[in-house]
């Protein structure tokens, strides 16, 4: 047998005999590979995403507008359950699996700017300023108002068809909404 460096030994056949590739291979790590392998190929799959309509798209703009600052805090998913749940009329359970389907959403999804054209060509005028208002309340929800939240804030209301003006009194609106 050929010795390796740091007083590792191989067999005659390659240094390759410590991996072995099938399972009755004897081996160091054999009997560790094959199980997790196994386990993850039969593992069921995960279920198919939802069909977006502008609720899931509004849910999923939310998500990745509090996940922008790579920090998503419990105060911000507290406060898109609160959101979903008024914005759908639904209860608290309901709102958990509805931003669970918009978490699932958002992760697939490519763009930003998909979801708020999506919002803007199903949804009128006043409901797009109320989704701009909740995106604000998602931003303002954790106390820090980060600049990668505002920008994807930003694109999501030039995707929406809304304007700097609008963005601003909806801001206006989450401020004094969040103090009450």
């Amino acid at each position: 047998m050929a010795t390796l460096r740091h007083g590792h030994r191989a067999a005659a056949r390659g240094a390759g005999a410590d991996f072995p590739l099938w399972p009755g291979d004897a081996g160091r790590y054999g009997h560790l590979m094959w199980p997790r392998i196994l386990t993850a190929l039969s593992a069921p799959k995960p279920a198919p995403l939802p069909e977006p309509d502008e609720r899931l798209a509004l849910g999923a703009l939310m998500v990745r507008v509090a996940k922008s600052d790579h920090d998503y805090a419990l105060a911000e998913i507290q406060r898109i359950d609160r959101l979903l749940a008024a914005l759908n009329g639904i209860g608290p359970v309901a709102a958990a699996r509805m931003r669970a389907d918009c978490e699932r959403l958002e992760r697939a999804a490519p763009d930003t700017e998909l979801f708020g054209h999506m919002i803007r060509d199903r949804v009128r005028i006043d409901a797009r300023l109320a989704a701009l208002e909740a995106l604000w309340e998602v931003v303002l929800s954790d106390g820090d108002c980060a600049a990668e939240e505002i920008a994807v804030l930003d694109a999501a209301r030039e995707a929406m068809g809304l304007s700097e003006s609008d963005s601003a009194a909806a801001r206006a609106l989450a401020e004094t909404r969040g103090q009450g």
